[in-house]
């Protein structure tokens, strides 16, 4: 872990902000398209860079902005990392937030985001909160190669559950699928009732597979060899370089998820959940008015 001063701290505009407070991992998922050379990382991944002045960068920008909006933060970067235990720097802002009235959009795999439910359920009243979650892998074992250093499927269940009892909307990440490994039926269904019976909002579903690029495909093949002899052959006569790489079960699979989302009234289509994610209620922008 090492600490920097970031010149500013939101990206995008137009109604919805990014934010990454971290960058790097300790996760340590086998699959993380982080890793990826594209992203021109000059330190170690697990060297975690700490963007230390991220709280005052963020007042500094949300008490200069007349119209309110989402911003969101964990796409690039999981906000409720190891370390966020000791530096608390996602809470902080997460306070500034809630302290000018903006919502805010949390996507993580960590049950550390429970330390800050009383903050999200504030957030939520007084604009919009909605926590996303990571799903992939309902077996606890597999859970435990293909994601080693984050709570199991089951435990993120059990945030989502929590959350749904303080009102505060969810949404589930259902990527990725990793062909040959996780990509069956059985695993898809698990996942989904789960998903029904927390009552997420949406689920988001690019596609059945993965990416691979340069940096992350390196990574994911060792892992391959460690644990699924063999496999990383398999992967290589199937898919050679290829960026996107289908599971072949990928027909049978998205039409599983996209029935049982119907027959739930679970959004489920990426456009819907990322509309879902980026607007603010008009009521909330019009308190801020008066």
């Amino acid at each position: 872990m090492h600490f920097v001063d970031a010149k500013g701290i939101l990206t995008g505009g137009k109604g919805r902000f990014g934010m990454n407070i971290y960058r790097g991992c300790s996760h340590g998922c086998i699959y993380c398209d982080s890793r990826s050379k594209c992203y021109q990382f000059t330190h170690a991944f697990e060297d975690i860079e700490v963007k230390q002045n991220a709280p005052e960068l963020l007042e500094q920008a949300l008490k200069s902005k007349r119209q309110k909006a989402m911003i969101g933060t964990g796409s690039m970067s999981d906000p409720y990392m190891h370390c966020e235990e000791q530096l608390g720097l996602t809470r902080k802002c997460l306070e500034i937030i809630c302290k000018y009235g903006f919502g805010a959009a949390i996507q993580t795999k960590s049950d550390r985001i429970l330390r800050d439910i009383d903050l999200l359920e504030e957030i939520n009243k007084r604009a919009k909160c909605v926590v996303q979650m990571t799903l992939t892998t309902w077996d606890e074992k597999l859970c435990g190669i293909l994601e080693p250093s984050v709570c199991n499927t089951q435990r993120r269940v059990e945030v989502l559950e929590e959350m749904r009892k303080r009102g505060i909307p969810t949404v589930v990440w259902l990527s990725p699928i990793l062909p040959f490994i996780n990509d069956t039926p059985e695993n898809i269904r698990a996942i989904l009732e789960a998903c029904a019976q927390v009552q997420v909002k949406g689920i988001i579903c690019f596609g059945m597979g993965l990416t691979l690029r340069e940096g992350d495909r390196e990574y994911y093949y060792a892992a391959l060899d460690r644990h699924f002899p063999g496999l990383k052959e398999r992967y290589i006569r199937t898919y050679g370089n290829a960026y996107e790489v289908p599971s072949p079960k990928s027909r049978e699979l998205m039409h599983l998820f996209r029935t049982f989302c119907r027959d739930h009234g679970i959004m489920s289509t990426p456009e819907e959940c990322f509309g879902y994610m980026s607007e603010l209620p008009d009521r909330f922008e019009q308190m801020t008015l008066f």
